[in-house]
Order: structure tokens, then C-alpha cells, then sequence
């Protein structure tokens, strides 16, 4: 059997996914990182992109795609976790949805004046919204 890599991605809220797979592309600030089984040690800080996970060949070797934004990721022994800002599998997102609550973002960002610190957390929902909704 061929040596496969533990995957786990965590957001803030909750478990993301947990499993074996044969491979993990990440999207860091400097571009996309690919992971396979006995990669080097390694922190990344993750930038806003689509992360490709692949399942081993035993399981149909499909590629899953999840959305992530901002975060950290640790490889080490055979292990990728990905602590996630925010992190969803692209096969979760319902467009409508998003759209109704990159609206509410949007009109909640518009509220403030360009000085007030809260803008920014509403910026970056809208972005995030953005990245799930370009990629639906």
C-alpha cells in the first residue's frame, strides 16, 4: 500500500474534513505549495484561494476543492493540518445563500466611514463571499 498523508483542516468553528489522502495542494502568500507523503517539515501562513485535496487511489482518486482564506498550516510526519480562518468545500457552498450574505456584508460595510476599524471585518467577509461565489 502506498504511504498516504493524515489531512486535517479546522476553522474557528469546526472540524473541516479529517482523513487520509495522497496529496494536498496549498495556496500560500507565495503561490500554491504541494504536499505528498514524507514532505519536509514546514509552516506556511495561507493565503485566499482554492486548496486541492487528493483522495488515495484505493478511494477513486478524486480531487476535493475547498475554499480558504487566511490561516496556518503545519506538515510534519506524514501530517498536513490547516488551521484555516475560514475554510469550506466548494461542493458545500449554495450560491443563492452566499449571495444573500455577501449582500448583508456589503450593506453592513457601507454603514461605516472609512475610518472606523470595522470595515475591515466586513471587507473581508465580502471577500470571502467573493472567492466562494467565483468559484461556484
Amino acid at each position: 500500500m502506498a504511504e498516504l498523508l493524515t489531512c486535517k483542516i479546522v476553522r474557528p468553528d469546526k472540524l473541516v474534513f479529517e482523513g487520509k489522502v495522497a496529496s494536498v495542494v496549498l495556496v500560500t502568500h507565495a503561490g500554491e505549495l504541494g504536499v505528498w507523503p514524507l514532505h519536509a517539515a514546514e509552516i506556511v501562513a495561507l493565503g485566499k484561494g482554492i486548496m486541492r485535496v487528493t483522495m488515495p487511489a484505493s478511494e477513486g482518486g478524486q480531487t476535493v476543492q475547498y475554499a480558504c482564506s487566511g490561516g496556518y498550516a503545519e506538515i510534519a510526519n506524514n501530517l498536513v493540518l490547516v488551521l484555516a480562518d475560514n475554510a469550506l468545500a466548494l461542493s458545500d457552498v449554495d450560491p443563492d445563500e452566499i449571495t444573500a450574505l455577501r449582500q448583508e456584508a456589503s450593506e453592513q460595510l457601507n454603514e461605516f466611514d472609512d475610518s472606523d476599524s470595522r470595515r475591515a471585518f466586513y471587507r473581508d467577509r465580502v471577500e470571502w463571499y467573493d472567492l466562494l461565489l467565483a468559484h461556484t
